[in-house]
């Protein structure tokens, strides 16, 4: 009974907590009194978020709503790319995009860190957007997880497809 147990690295987000997060933060905006009057929204804007307000600090509240919003529905905020706040017309904005699938030079760098600090009878093979650890043992597997876990990257990992 030799056979190889693996799993696969990637970064993926549910739309739909995402989805619920932004519904409950355009909700708790129009109802804060600190709100009223300040034009302050957040909503889909094609496949990215835009929040507005009518000052940079307002924007920024609404900003610190969604993020709160995500962390309470478990979205990671390393999954949030948000831009610094401009002004349009009499409104200040922040776009905020989400970033999924592993890009390869993140990729790269999982890599090297498995083969650095990993157990030895590791191998790992990307294919696309996601990457696959595969090894003897189920224990090294669980201490790949670990170390992924431990490593400060600036994408939010999952593991999926355990077997």
């Amino acid at each position: 009974m030799a056979s190889e147990s693996s799993f696969d690295v990637v970064s993926k987000v549910d739309r739909q907590e995402v989805d619920n997060a932004l519904n409950q933060a355009a909700k708790e905006i129009s109802q804060r009194y600190d709100f009223k009057g300040t034009d302050a929204s957040v909503r889909w804007s094609g496949e990215s978020i835009l929040m507005s307000a009518s000052s940079e600090d307002r924007v920024n509240a609404v900003l610190d709503v969604l993020q709160t919003k995500l962390i309470k529905r478990g979205v990671s905020l390393k999954a949030l790319d948000t831009s610094e706040p401009f002004a349009s017309g009499k409104e200040h904005r922040i776009t905020a995009t989400l970033k999924e699938g592993l890009a390869q030079d993140v990729a790269k760098k999982i890599g090297k860190i498995i083969r650095d600090e990993g157990p030895k009878g590791i191998k790992t093979q990307v294919t696309g957007d996601e990457m696959r650890v595969s090894s003897k043992s189920r224990d090294e597997l669980q201490e790949v997880i670990a170390l992924l876990k431990g490593a400060d990257l600036d994408v939010a990992l999952q593991f999926v497809n355990y077997r």
